[in-house]
């Protein structure tokens, strides 16, 4: 945990302020977990999600001649069978889920869009989602982690409510991956969807236990050439001769990816239960990021039961930051985890990035 700075007393009773990975300042509540420890929990809660997914269905048979491969070879190499495809501004699918998440409550007071495929280079996403959902002069931007940018922005909304910044804020994910995918890499192509996901984040009402347990996450940036859009930028400048169509599409090396993240993956995850105060069996889901169905496969060889992984990567692909807060919603829906219950969710990024982070839901 992090180091303790200071003891304040509130209303809510003794309190503490610690610090948090990467010098992040939390107010937290200090919290019993038995004879001998104590745990450090920040006071936030998801309190409800919404889900959005566009119509149209694209199967494995359909892809299949677009990629030069058998619908069979796909199922085998990815675990997806169906995915869907958008039509739609990925401002709107954003709105969708975010409207479902807000319900009949109060406006959000801080949105942060947590995506990788933007509307455009400038303005802001976040920007057309407040519009799209009809709101004006409410705080947003983006927090750009990749595959990770739920699990980085659900650290900055914690943030902005613990310090009293913010009250309510909405996270939302909304991926397009559809329309970046190269079709001359089959491997990868094979992978993706598209989706939506959203949750409000707000204080944890008294005698309530939810709240942020444990948050990771580490970058090793030999492995930034694994996974790439090199476009879009400078290295790849739209006005530069030497920029191709290529150059704005999905590059990765699936095996280079695994092979460093399982070299890492262990200890992150030590970590984060080690702080939290919690063993794997304490868990009763586990929510990762939805890569591909063989790497779903491998979370048994970190000691997770394969009845408490959320898999949805079979119906909806790998639908890069939205996968997470996907997986969670469509659990929550399922019945699956319930208030109290201890949640991890955990994933790799481009980076190579790897997350995690453990919650009482």
């Amino acid at each position: 945990m992090g180091d303790l700075v200071k003891r304040v007393p509130l209303n809510r009773g003794v309190k503490l302020i610690i610090t948090w990975p990467h010098d992040i300042l939390f107010h937290a509540e200090k919290v019993s977990a038995g004879e001998g420890y104590e745990i450090v929990n920040v006071g936030i809660k998801i309190s409800s999600m919404g889900l959005y997914v566009p119509p149209e269905i694209e199967t494995a048979g359909q892809l299949g001649p677009l990629i030069g491969r058998s619908a069979e070879w796909i199922i085998s190499r990815t675990g997806v069978e169906t995915r869907h495809v958008s039509r739609e501004p990925v401002e709107v699918m954003a709105a969708k889920a975010a409207r479902e998440a807000i319900g009949a409550g109060p406006p959000p007071d801080l949105i942060l869009n947590a995506s990788t495929t933007p509307r455009q280079f400038i303005p802001d996403t976040s920007v057309f989602i407040q519009n799209e959902l009809g709101l004006k002069g409410v705080t947003c931007y983006s927090v750009h982690a990749t595959c990770l940018s739920f699990l980085a922005a659900l650290q900055t909304a914690a943030g902005a409510v613990s310090s009293g910044m913010a009250k309510r804020v909405l996270i939302v994910s909304a991926e397009v991956a559809t329309r970046s995918r190269n079709f001359s890499r089959p491997e990868s192509a094979a992978l993706f969807g598209d989706g939506a996901a959203a949750a409000i984040i707000e204080p944890t009402p008294e005698g309530q236990k939810s709240g942020l347990l444990s948050w990771r996450m580490k970058t090793w940036p030999e492995g930034a050439h694994l996974t790439e859009v090199r476009g879009g930028g400078l290295r790849r400048h739209p006005l530069d001769p030497a920029t191709t169509d290529e150059d704005n599409l999905f590059q990765m090396d699936g095996p280079g990816v695994y092979r460093l993240a399982r070299k890492h993956m262990q200890g992150l995850l030590d970590e984060v239960f080690g702080e939290a105060c919690v063993t794997r069996e304490d868990l009763a889901l586990i929510v990762p990021h939805q890569a591909s169905g063989p790497a779903l496969d491998s979370a048994a060889k970190y000691g997770a039961e394969k009845s408490k992984v959320a898999r949805i990567i079979g119906e909806y692909g790998n639908c890069v930051a939205a996968s997470i807060p996907m997986a969670l919603a469509i659990s929550e829906k399922q019945g699956k985890v319930d208030r109290g219950d201890l949640v991890l969710l955990v994933g790799t990024g481009a980076g190579l990035s790897i997350g995690a982070a453990v919650l009482r839901w």
